[in-house]
């Protein structure tokens, strides 16, 4: 599809925080090749969105709020924002609204804008987890999201069962870096010298990692005495460097600290194991083909929502895979012992280790777009599809 003659494509975006950013930059490049320039966007995006022509209309910490306190202290200045966007959009119609990712923010201004503009086309880019917790969520979605662009590959089939919009596989991102993840001969060779090379991944965030770092420490002093020597290391981001510096002093194994995406992906490239915190970073390790441990802990308060959660993993290799391949180690059961035993298995050579790495061996048939597609190339077909079917939109 090509843009009209007369007048350029608007696309209005909107993104809730830094991964979303990340989706919409990628999105707004492969639109405007799809386009050959003929497109025009606004809406609310961080760094990466801006350095792709975006006037974000407020900066994106105004709303990237993760937990429950942090949410409740802003919430006033987020339903200012909320309000506020969706009369940006009102004021001045775009041809489509694509809402990315962070659904507390972007569906409730889906909703804003479709009460007003019910022929303004809306997409969805990356489900809510509807197939862990609030499946009703899926079919409400019906109401004001038109094609939902799914990141997971068994996605759309669970919005076909629950009710929802319309949706369509276009890929993780992650596809788009598998030669990033994978070892070379050296980095291969690597993961069975020894000693062995195990990561530690204990989460990007604060809450997290305070949960995890006593119970992961614990867990390489007993590996050590299981296992006997081996090399850690503990990938971390720049502004967590300090603090992860400061929380492995008193470890009696002490991982080497290292910073940034580049260093983090050339551990797991010569990882033999890893001991991760469940997120996106499990899927990182079994795309590089990394055998782990997961492990996840909430608060008191948080803990009764087990009762309500569905999903049969809370780890997104195991949820695309649909087994257990890789040990959940989570709650009461998140103890140094336990994470040790596990992790000792998944280091050395027999079954366990064997099991997982063949499971992971089956994610890129899994998850790989079946005609070689980038997935920002075919989120941006189904984006213009989406405008040529609701041709009307931005004047209704």
């Amino acid at each position: 599809m090509t843009a009209p003659t007369d007048r350029k494509l608007r696309v209005f975006l909107v993104a809730g925080e830094h991964s979303g950013d990340q989706l919409g930059f990628k999105l707004m490049r492969a639109l405007r090749e799809a386009t050959g320039g003929g497109i025009a966007f606004s809406g609310i995006g961080g760094e990466a969105m801006q350095a792709e022509g975006l006037q974000s209309l407020f900066p994106l910490a105004d709303i990237a709020v993760m937990g429950i306190l942090p949410v409740i202290a802003k919430l006033p200045k987020l339903l200012a924002r909320i309000k506020e966007t969706a009369q940006a959009i009102i004021a001045a119609p775009p041809d489509v609204l694509v809402i990315i990712d962070s659904p507390d923010f972007t569906h409730r201004v889906a909703r804003r804008v479709r009460k007003a503009m019910p022929g303004l086309p809306i997409a969805d880019y990356v489900s809510p987890t509807v197939w862990a917790w609030r499946p009703g969520r899926a079919r409400a979605m019906r109401a004001y999201v038109d094609c939902l662009l799914t990141l997971l590959p068994f996605e759309p089939a669970v919005h076909q069962r629950l009710g929802g919009p319309p949706s369509f596989y276009v890929g993780h991102p992650l596809i788009e870096r598998l030669a990033e993840l994978r070892p070379n001969a050296q980095e291969a060779a690597r993961r069975s010298s020894e000693p062995p090379l195990i990561v530690v991944l204990p989460g990007s965030r604060r809450t997290i990692i305070r949960r995890l770092m006593g119970d992961f420490g614990g867990a390489l002093e007993l590996l050590a005495r299981e296992i006997g020597p081996f090399e850690a290391v503990l990938p971390t981001m720049s502004h967590l460097a300090a603090e992860m510096s400061d929380r492995v002093v008193n470890w009696s194994i002490k991982p080497r600290v290292v910073v940034g995406e580049a260093a983090k992906l050339a551990a797991f490239r010569s990882a033999r194991a890893a001991l991760a915190a469940s997120g996106t970073v499990t899927l990182e390790l079994a795309l590089a083909g990394v055998p782990m441990v997961g492990a996840y802990k909430v608060s008191r308060l948080e803990e009764p929502l087990k009762y309500i959660v569905r999903a049969p993993s809370i780890l997104l290799p195991n949820l695309i895979l649909g087994e257990r391949a890789i040990p959940e180690i989570l709650q009461r059961e998140c103890t140094p012992e336990n994470l040790a035993a596990a992790l000792a298995d998944l280091t050395r050579e027999g079954a366990p280790r064997d099991a997982q790495i063949q499971a992971l061996s089956r994610l890129d048939a899994l998850m790989q777009l079946p005609d070689g597609d980038a997935p920002s190339a075919r989120a941006a077909r189904l984006v213009l599809q989406t405008i040529a079917s609701n041709p009307a939109g931005a004047s209704s």
